[in-house]
């Protein structure tokens, strides 16, 4: 019998778990040099966490913070595109976004195997509590949930808080996207142990239920490291359409290696035909606050 060596379906993705230091240019070239180690790893479609190119610098609320954002397309998608270009992978990276003077967005731009710009999300939900003052900075995206078409998969991106809202994950896969990627910046006060690890379950629990809800492959990127008075966890991972961890990183600098089989995504959802069954003629309140 003639083996199936088919892999038509298959895409094989990498994440960027970094520790990201002062000085962006460094974190910038770090980040490049990764996306070429990824590459070679067969690596296709790579995603960078949330802000790569600073800290987290949202602990606080200092206005010369705004000196950090640019401009998307701008200096940073260049050379980020160049290597999309280079190494014939698609990029997938979250920014601090200056759309015009007093308007800053947290944006993450997606960039094909070719280096082209496919377009920008502009994260959506901004949160702020302590420590993270996201208000301050960003203004809410004005460019919907949305999924792209990359060369090898299509594919949907949220940012961080998104994470928390099922409708966020519910409205990019009813656009398209077989894989959701979530650039995230979480983390803990070394202070509160306990309430950290219960945080990090719960953060990986809603993620993995969007796996399952949408019959989708979910790919989450944090950052790790200390910065201010965080410490971010890591614990980066890719679940499968049912919701089962592909793998799951540690708290350390880790490039992620995963391997999605996208044939999954349709069985799934002929198997669990949860978007068959919505009742979508019965959830008009879902736009009210209660």
């Amino acid at each position: 019998m003639k083996k199936n060596n088919n892999k038509k379906n298959h895409v094989r993705i990498g994440l960027i778990q970094m520790n990201s230091g002062k000085d962006p240019e460094t974190n910038l070239k770090k980040a490049i040099a990764e996306i070429k180690i990824a590459a070679a790893k067969g690596a296709k479609i790579i995603c960078l966490q949330e802000l790569f190119k600073t800290q987290y610098f949202c602990q606080t609320q200092d206005a010369a913070h705004f000196d950090l954002a640019e401009s998307v397309p701008g200096p940073s998608t260049e050379a980020l595109s160049k290597a999309a270009k280079s190494n014939g992978v698609v990029v997938v990276a979250s920014l601090f976004e200056k759309r015009a003077s007093g308007i800053y967005h947290n944006t993450a731009a997606v960039l094909d195997a070719d280096g082209k710009l496919l377009g920008k999300y502009r994260k959506m939900h901004i949160p702020d509590d302590p420590g993270f003052y996201e208000k301050f900075y960003f203004v809410p995206g004005d460019l919907g949930f949305k999924s792209f078409k990359t060369r090898f998969a299509t594919i949907g991106v949220l940012i961080c808080w998104d994470q928390w809202f099922p409708e966020a994950a519910r409205l990019t896969a009813l656009s398209g996207a077989e894989i959701l990627f979530y650039p995230t910046a979480i983390g803990w006060k070394p202070s509160e142990p306990k309430a950290a690890e219960s945080y990090r379950s719960a953060w990986e629990t809603i993620q993995r239920s969007h796996a399952i809800a949408n019959g989708v492959y979910v790919a989450a990127v944090n950052r790790v490291g200390k910065e201010g008075a965080f410490k971010f966890w890591g614990g980066s991972f890719v679940a499968d359409p049912f919701g089962g961890v592909v793998y799951r990183a540690g708290d350390r600098e880790e490039i992620i290696i995963a391997d999605c089989d996208l044939s999954k995504v349709e069985r799934t959802r002929r198997e669990w035909p949860f978007l068959r069954d919505r009742r979508i003629d019965s959830y008009q309140h879902i736009t009210s606050r209660g």
